[in-house]
């Protein structure tokens, strides 16, 4: 007769206590500063790493998975410089350019950041009008449109904080997610060749430029500009409560940048599996939905492009954003979203319009953002470094100046090799 209440009594302990243990685990405050590196993501997962990662996938199989593991390696630890920037300065790296560059200098570094803003926002925009385009099959021309009405809607929110912006990105990216779930799922990818290929470097002289477009449309100019402009909205004037937010600042980036790292990875595999195991070669985003099909079954071909459209709209949600930083940064004047949402949507409508091949025109836009890549990064260094900027307790350490300079000359030099690639095949 006393069962009933004893098992009650032992449930409501149970769940007492962990409420408790909650109360006290640092994931519970943390959980209200998550947000920043999930806008930061949605730029690691856009259309331009998946026309990337399926061409690497769908032709070297596994063996580039290891690329993905160094990029994302270099983008936690950049990202890490943008948001210290954001938080000891209380102003984004656009701002923070104006303020201690020459004006000439300053001038320069904003424009280029523009074009690689116009540019990311071209990928973007293909992605989610791609998306719409397989789903529903509208042309893509209106569905550049529709696109378009969607993230204004979604910007819209902004009036209420981007708080529910941060919410809508983190659905997102948790659809691509588990779309890419579901893909592995289905094509039963061969664990002891992932395991082997993501921690053993594997490069022949075919492979070697795909791999570095891999790292250049992994590591992004605009999403330096965004961490750092986004991260400020969680400051104050209080030091111990800004070193609280840099900690989960850095807690948030590795949950969402790992995040990203699956999803990229998830790509390869699944192109790896799917395409290179039965010899078929793909180079573009509409062939992998194609050829999904007969290979894989309707509904992981229609998964495929729900993660798509997912992807293009919150990307070009978060180039938005991104792009308003930029902007307000240097111009230092507020800029109505939808003003800065035409600026850099009209180009990418223009070339949509004049039916350019949309795989081209995402490798292009890479090619963009790789030239732009280097205005960004070394500013970043150079304003991290130097202590009357960052206050003695965020300036860079002499190890970390090490490593970031290591990681731009890296870049830089495995940047111009593709740019150089890219030029000379076209003559």
């Amino acid at each position: 007769m006393n069962t009933k209440p004893l098992n009650r009594s032992v449930s409501t302990t149970a769940i007492e206590q962990f409420r408790q243990f909650f109360d006290k685990c640092s994931l519970k405050k943390w959980l209200p500063f998550m947000g920043p590196a999930y806008l930061v993501s949605v730029g690691y997962i856009d259309p331009g790493n998946w026309a990337t990662n399926i061409e690497g996938g769908a032709r070297f199989g596994y063996q580039l998975l290891w690329v993905l593991l160094i990029s994302n390696l270099m983008a936690i630890i950049l990202q890490s410089l943008s948001v210290k920037l954001g938080i000891a300065t209380g102003k984004s790296l656009a701002e923070n350019m104006k303020i201690h560059f020459a004006k000439p200098l300053y001038f320069f570094l904003f424009m280029t950041a523009l074009i690689a803003a116009m540019a990311t926002d071209l990928a973007e925009f293909f992605g989610a009008a791609l998306g719409i385009h397989i789903l529903f099959g509208i042309p893509l021309f209106p569905s550049a449109f529709i696109t378009g009405i969607i993230v204004f809607a979604i910007l819209a929110l902004h009036r209420y904080g981007y708080r529910q912006i941060e919410m809508i990105i983190f659905g997102f990216v948790s659809i691509v997610a588990f779309a890419y779930i579901l893909e592995l799922f289905l094509v039963k990818p061969d664990v002891g060749l992932i395991m082997k290929h993501t921690f053993i470097p594997e490069l022949d002289a075919k492979s070697i430029f795909v791999a570095i477009g891999m790292l250049g449309a992994t590591v992004m100019p605009h999403n330096l500009f965004l961490h750092s402009g986004v991260v400020i909205t969680r400051i104050n004037s209080d030091l111990e409560h800004n070193k609280k937010i840099y900690k989960y600042a850095i807690i948030d980036s590795l949950f969402a940048l790992n995040t990203a790292w699956f999803i990229n990875s998830s790509m390869i595999i699944m192109a790896a599996a799917a395409f290179f195991s039965n010899g078929h070669i793909v180079s573009s985003i509409e062939g992998a939905y194609q050829t999904l099909t007969p290979l894989l079954g309707g509904f992981a071909s229609f998964a495929f492009a729900i993660a798509l459209l997912s992807s293009g709209l919150s990307s070009s949600v978060t180039g938005t954003i991104a792009g308003q930083y930029i902007l307000q940064g240097f111009i230092n004047r507020s800029i109505p979203f939808w003003v800065q949402r035409l600026v850099t949507m009209i180009p990418a409508l223009i070339v949509i319009g004049l039916g350019v091949n949309t795989f081209k025109a995402l490798i292009t836009s890479q090619v963009i953002l790789s030239l732009q890549l280097p205005f960004t990064i070394i500013p970043l260094i150079i304003l991290t470094r130097n202590k009357e900027v960052m206050g003695k307790y965020f300036v860079n350490k002499p190890y970390m100046n090490k490593i970031a300079g290591t990681i731009a000359l890296l870049i830089i030099f495995l940047n111009s090799l593709l740019l150089y690639q890219t030029f000379s095949g076209m003559f």
